[in-house]
């Protein structure tokens, strides 16, 4: 178990390190997002499983239903700025201009 908890904290960091590194475009930074969200998925699926707890079985559904929505509101959020800027560089929008 501590290989496999291991390799779930490495990827949550690498996803955590790319969100921080690669903040030149929307779409990675989505990416980055959705790679997190998959791997607390994974950590959350993990801790069910080798607790066996019915009260923390439904945690892991409820987050992939919330990470599906935060997909949703991120891609609207990318089509939307990418037709009022017409890219998705980070460098061209301005949150004090709306």
């Amino acid at each position: 178990m501590s290989m496999i908890l291991f390799l779930l904290n490495t990827t949550f960091m690498l996803g955590l390190l790319g969100l921080s590194i690669h903040r030149t475009h929307f779409m990675s930074i989505l990416i980055c997002l959705e790679g997190m969200t998959l791997t607390l998925f994974l950590m959350m699926a993990t801790f069910t499983t080798f607790t066996n707890t019915p009260t923390t079985a439904m945690l892991p559904i409820l987050l992939l239903a919330l990470s599906a929505c935060e997909a949703s509101t991120g891609l609207a959020l990318l089509v939307a700025t990418s037709r009022t800027h017409g890219t998705d560089h980070m460098k061209t929008m301005n949150l004090l201009k709306c």
